[in-house]
């Protein structure tokens, strides 16, 4: 008999508690702050040119060799315009194949990559695994067409950048408090 009532209290407590879903497509839950979606790359919007050099660590470290580039000597270089001597020439990731693990995110010398925290990097359903192959306009779409998207950096370029250092016990605890970084 106790355990009757012991289910009959969980029940009670559940009805208690309100819808914890959405509908879906309509309407979508926030994502987390830290959420990894897909790598993108990075448009330096001063230089008019990718931050990408195609140096080529990224794909080098990536666990499920998912990425390709090639470099080319930068034309802006030459005329002074620029300061990095060779430019992505071609750069290729295949999205059905990447992890999300966010090594390459991590290990690019040149901030080049970043996680796009948006649901537009989930939703990346298609009909044909072809499909799922980003070229290089389709990873520098995002960041070309906003300078100020809310892209998932790494804190140590944050603090290479705008911070001072953070230790990883103080970082999770500004994260577990919900301050903004």
């Amino acid at each position: 008999m106790r355990g009757v009532f012991k289910v009959m209290s969980r029940g009670a407590k559940v009805v208690g508690r309100g819808p914890v879903t959405v509908h879906y497509p309509f309407e979508k839950k926030q994502l987390p702050k830290r959420a990894r979606t897909f790598p993108y790359l990075i448009w330096n919007h001063q230089l008019e040119e990718p931050n990408c050099t195609g140096c080529g660590k990224c794909a080098a470290a990536c666990p499920v060799d998912c990425m390709t580039t090639t470099l080319m000597k930068n034309p802006a270089s030459a005329a002074g315009k620029s300061n990095h001597k060779s430019v992505i020439d071609d750069f290729y990731i295949d999205f059905g194949r990447c992890m999300r693990c966010n090594i390459c995110v991590e290990v690019c010398p040149f901030d080049a990559i970043a996680m796009l925290p948006l649901w537009e990097g989930h939703e990346q359903t298609k009909y044909d695994r072809r499909e799922l192959v980003m070229d290089l306009d389709d990873l520098l779409a995002p960041s070309r067409a906003d300078e100020h998207l809310p892209f998932w950096i790494p804190e140590t370029i944050l603090a290479k950048t705008e911070k001072e250092r953070v230790g990883r016990k103080e970082f999770a605890a500004q994260l577990a408090s919900g301050e903004d970084e």
